[in-house]
């Protein structure tokens, strides 16, 4: 971005009105987030179904928490994606596919009674099983997951009905789901019930497990964790609604790192099942449990003397007996990013949002999935295309439903631009990382153009995107203009991603660069251009986020980068927000690099052309700064000062954050309730098609 020249100051802004809270993104959780050292998988990446089936329009989803993570040659939890997507409504058709050696995805739909009972089909590694709806049940059995299983997605399945009649069952060792020595399982949005055992068993150093968004009801057992000697399993456990059940609510054992945060549990009066205990931390264990609702659970939340709980911000109500903590655990954030729901609020989430559902986003989602047009593209003429940009000249203009882009893995070494007339576009790459599959250009604002002048910032862009409901995941955009070898050109700026446009959303992607990496524009100053980044990484050093688009960078990671010349110095963002609008939110992330202690400010104030009548905003929240980030986190721009705009923390952490000052403005908690993530996307709901 080319700074204004313009040394004029401007007035002291007034007083703001913030815009309507919105309705928290609470299933937004369900998209993907790994980050590893490899930049590896995050994003989901839209399935090709064949004719005769359709996948649900979220089972291409992938994990977060401890199933994200990068380990044991495992990058993420993605399931079957990419494999062929398979509807079965027998249980000779499950296991058939359960047990393959080959990636599928399974679509139950609709009620498979299991024979014998008490069957439990052995999955086998690279496999999404899903529920159609709420229609897929599992009667009478469940599913197991051996030694070295790993990469298993169990999603949207109602499995129950185990029981033989006996509540603390010795003989019948009949759960939903088991695992044995796994490792990168994913076990979310299930209604798991009334089995003659455990409904979760994690055991025998399985690790890399993420429990999400289930129902876990009518049992003694509810989830057991661990029963080695060994130190090994890390586990994620949120958004659970626990009820009528005994004990093991979850139990424990020698686990390496147990984070649980966002669970419900309650004992329902006027039942005939009752509590024992809640939480139990036991063995060697580490336990983080935070923003947790208790109500009426006896002993919430136990510990053996060699094993630690650190508890924050949960909520006890009617809850009676052992309610302990103690020791030091872990950081969660040092192993993935994620978000915290108000414990007060997670009886409404949960009892609408846990289970099954139907459908994941806006109620058109599936429809807009199963309608969309898939082109692809392959440089090795596998496709329907060699270039991005010619599938993107394929689409027909005013385009009324989704088209899908499925590139294969590649480097593609192209200008993309997508314009106004083509919304609905999904560009995604097919490969199992981001790193497969790579746009990318070295344009300079100064880089002469052939027909004479130069290309400017925002012509700069290697994919340009114009048109409004865009989508993007599992790639990588990126600039590589060599600024060492072009100390002679002048205007340095080099723009990955440009968009001008609304709807766009950015999930699980990587965007590289130097200097202005994303350019987040809306298609004139006076457009609402909404942008969701999300589960992605963003690359660069100076003014490297930017723009004057209403932009969320959520649940991402921003890496800070050294310049050219081997120095640390830079700027992570630099707003041009128009009056009255939202600027630029960052939430729920990570930003960090390989840079010097105190090099980096926050953000500083673009006033495009010295134009005053601008507002600039940016807003970093509940994220977690390197102590790459200066103390005095934001500084002025041509003649602007950064107080007369909005810049604002609130809430952050790391070595990087700081206590409020002058220098250093924090949102008061009455001031955060205004600047939600669901508030800047003011009723837009992404979701991926």
């Amino acid at each position: 971005m080319s700074e204004p020249r313009s040394t004029a100051q401007h007035r002291r802004r007034r007083s703001r009105t913030a815009l309507a809270v919105g309705v928290p993104l609470v299933l937004t959780a369900a998209g993907a987030f790994a980050y590893g050292g490899d930049l590896g998988v995050l994003g989901s990446t839209a399935l090709q179904a064949s004719a005769a089936t359709a996948a649900p329009a979220w089972a291409a989803d992938t994990a977060d928490g401890f199933a994200s993570v990068d380990s044991l040659g495992q990058n993420g939890t993605y399931g079957g994606r990419g494999g062929q997507v398979v509807t079965v409504t027998t249980q000779a058709e499950l296991e058939k596919y359960a047990t393959a050696t080959q990636p599928y995805v399974i679509v139950v739909a609709g009620v498979i009674d299991m024979d014998p009972v008490g069957k439990e089909i052995k999955v086998q590694s690279d496999k999404t099983i899903v529920g159609q709806g709420t229609a897929g049940h599992i009667v009478g059995g469940g599913f197991f997951l051996g030694q070295g299983v790993h990469n298993v997605i169990i999603r949207n399945l109602t499995i129950r009905d185990a029981y033989q009649g006996i509540w603390n069952d010795k003989d019948h060792d009949f759960d939903a789901v088991q695992m044995d020595g796994a490792h990168h399982v994913w076990i979310d949005h299930n209604d798991l019930r009334h089995m003659a055992d455990g409904l979760i068993d994690v055991r025998k150093d399985s690790t890399n497990v993420t429990v999400s968004w289930n129902k876990l009801s009518e049992n003694n057992k509810t989830f057991g964790i661990g029963w080695t000697e060994n130190v090994k399993t890390d586990i994620t456990i949120h958004h659970n609604w626990i009820r009528e059940t005994e004990q093991r609510n979850p139990s424990t054992d020698n686990a390496a790192h147990a984070h649980l945060y966002n669970n419900f549990l309650e004992d329902a009066p006027n039942t005939s099942i009752g509590s024992s205990y809640g939480n139990y931390s036991r063995g060697s264990t580490r336990m983080v449990l935070e923003n947790s609702c208790f109500q009426g659970i006896k002993n919430p939340v136990i510990k053996d003397s060699g094993a630690t709980i650190v508890q924050r911000g949960n909520v006890f109500s009617g809850t009676s007996g052992r309610n302990e903590s103690g020791g030091s655990a872990f950081d969660p954030k040092a192993h993935y990013p994620y978000t915290l729901d108000r414990a007060a609020d997670l009886p409404s989430i949960l009892k609408s949002g846990a289970g099954p559902r139907g459908s994941i986003g806006t109620a058109a989602a599936s429809t807009r999935a199963a309608a969309a047009t898939t082109l692809t593209v392959a440089q090795d003429g596998s496709g329907q295309y060699r270039t991005v940009q010619a599938a993107v000249n394929a689409v027909p203009a005013n385009n009324p439903s989704r088209v899908v882009i499925a590139v294969k893995p590649g480097t593609y070494r192209e200008l993309v631009k997508v314009p106004s007339n083509k919304p609905h576009v999904t560009i995604q790459g097919t490969g199992g990382s981001r790193k497969d599959t790579t746009i990318v250009y070295n344009n300079a604002s100064g880089t002469p153009k052939p027909g004479g002048g130069t290309y400017g910032t925002g012509g700069s862009a290697t994919v340009a995107v114009e048109a409004d409901d865009f989508q993007a995941r599992n790639l990588t955009i990126s600039n590589d203009f060599d600024e060492k070898a072009n100390q002679s050109l002048d205007g340095h700026q080099a723009v990955a991603l440009r968009t001008a446009a609304d709807k766009v959303f950015l999930d699980g992607i990587i965007v590289s660069g130097d200097q202005d990496t994303l350019l987040l524009d809306t298609a004139a100053k006076d457009r609402l251009g909404r942008v969701y980044v999300s589960n992605s990484y963003v690359i660069g050093n100076v003014d490297f986020i930017f723009g004057r688009a209403t932009a969320v960078v959520d649940k991402s990671v921003i890496t800070l980068k050294k310049r050219w010349d081997g120095t640390s110095a830079g700027y992570v963002t630099a707003p041009s927000t128009a009056a009255n609008r939202k600027g630029i939110l960052i939430a729920n992330s990570t930003v960090s690099g390989d840079v010097s202690a105190g090099s980096f400010h926050l953000g500083r104030p673009w006033h495009a052309g010295g134009d005053a009548s601008l507002d600039p905003q940016t807003t970093v929240r509940n994220t977690s700064l390197s102590n790459a980030i200066k103390s005095a986190p934001w500084t002025d721009m041509s003649g602007f000062s950064w107080k007369d705009d909005r810049f604002a923390e609130y809430r952050n952490s790391g070595a990087g954050a700081g206590s409020a000052s002058s220098n250093r403005p924090h949102l008061s908690d009455a001031q955060a309730a205004d600047q939600e993530v669901a508030d800047w996307l003011a009723g837009w709901t992404p979701s991926a098609s």
